[in-house]
């Protein structure tokens, strides 16, 4: 098998780091000879030094820790490619959960795909005190696709996912730090993997669990984030190489229309206090995002204060 190498970003959140590491300590259908584990601590003071060190000495496979000080999540995602010793990147976010089966499962997938990269199920998970939107929030922390294991024609987030170094555009630092801030260096990568003929594939049993610091259990925090994701198509296609002007005008046209049925249907729910209110705002926030995704509109999640979201 060909060497992995886990790879988890954090900034101060020791809990959900020791949880992630040991849902990898625990996993099976593997050879711990062929894994390492790198912990990358974006937090400029250095914080989780300590906790990694912990959790190496109970580890079966060698942990290292990298401190990357300057704030930005693609920043911390290139310190890790570059200590990196495998062939195969496997990402776990500092707030998941892997079960047993899970590396084997992105492994399998890989293999019998001959794929560049694999991207798994998330589940979201809150609380029992999490009352108020609960379904709504689970199901924006999740990430749901195809029933059956199998080839994909699109791309996912980084979290939950297996790259094979080789097929990266630039195997040291492929993620662009442009993106430090507001995220989305993932879906800039993946793009530029499209053009290049990369094969996606979707593991439907390399599922893991997501469970979001509580700051983020709320509308507060989901409705700005759904913004940003609404902005990723429009300025995937502004960061092209000429940019894709055309497909900006579409997207942002259809991000109107979005923004304007949905808004509507929005506020009526609100006024009635429907269930389902939070899912349709989701959908007008989204396309509003389509629509202004360009300079003072772009939100700044990465590289601030952890749980915080800067708005425009």
């Amino acid at each position: 098998m060909s060497r992995v190498s886990f790879v988890i970003p954090t900034v101060r959140r020791p809990q959900g780091l020791a949880v992630a590491a040991r849902s990898l300590f625990a996993q099976q259908g593997v050879d711990p000879a062929d894994l390492e584990l790198v912990v990358v601590d974006n937090d400029p003071a250095g914080s989780a030094r300590v906790v990694v060190e912990g959790l190496a000495a109970e580890a079966p496979f060698p942990v290292r820790y990298i401190h990357e000080p300057e704030p930005g999540v693609a920043n911390a995602r290139n310190a890790a490619f570059a200590a990196a010793e495998g062939d195969l990147i496997a990402f776990l976010d500092d707030d998941e959960e892997a079960p047993p089966g899970w590396l084997a499962a992105l492994l399998a997938v890989r293999e019998a795909h001959d794929a560049d990269v694999v991207f798994g199920p998330v589940r979201g998970r809150a609380p029992d005190h999490v009352v108020r939107h609960r379904t709504y929030l689970e199901r924006f922390f999740s990430r749901e696709g195809p029933a059956q294991s199998g080839p994909i024609d699109h791309y996912y987030g980084c979290g939950n996912s297996l790259l094979r170094r080789a097929a990266l555009p630039d195997p040291k630092r492929p993620f662009s730090s442009e993106r430090n801030h507001i995220g989305g260096e993932d879906d800039l990568l993946f793009g530029q993997m499209t053009a290049a003929g990369a094969r996606f594939a979707w593991a439907a049993e390399a599922w893991v669990w997501e469970d979001p610091v509580p700051s983020r259990l709320t509308l507060r925090y989901a409705l700005p984030r759904a913004f940003a994701y609404g902005q990723g198509p429009s300025a995937a296609c502004a960061a092209r190489t000429p940019p894709d002007w055309l497909g900006v005008a579409g997207w942002m046209v259809q991000g109107l229309v979005q923004a304007g049925v949905f808004g509507v249907l929005a506020l009526a729910k609100w006024a009635v206090r429907s269930p389902d209110f939070a899912f349709t705002a989701d959908r007008a926030v989204r396309g509003l995002g389509k629509t202004l995704w360009f300079g003072p509109f772009k939100i700044e999640f990465y590289g601030r204060s952890s749980g915080g979201v800067r708005l425009p």
